[in-house]
């Protein structure tokens, strides 16, 4: 229970500091690609908004 704790309060931490500053959010998801380059994968995904997808089809 206490290591659930403290990962929760570090996940909050994370949040709050994307919450201040939105590109802290871009670059992680950078990072995340690098690492993921760095792996023997032959698929990488990349998530894109849904509100993204949403303005696409009703611009179609």
């Amino acid at each position: 229970a206490e290591g659930e704790q403290r990962a929760s309060r570090q996940l909050k931490e994370a949040a709050d500091v994307i919450a201040a500053s939105p590109i802290a959010l871009q670059l992680r998801y950078l990072q995340t690609l690098t690492q993921i380059s760095a792996e023997k994968n032959s698929t990488i995904v990349f998530p894109i908004p849904i509100e993204l997808l949403n303005f696409v089809k009703q611009n179609r």
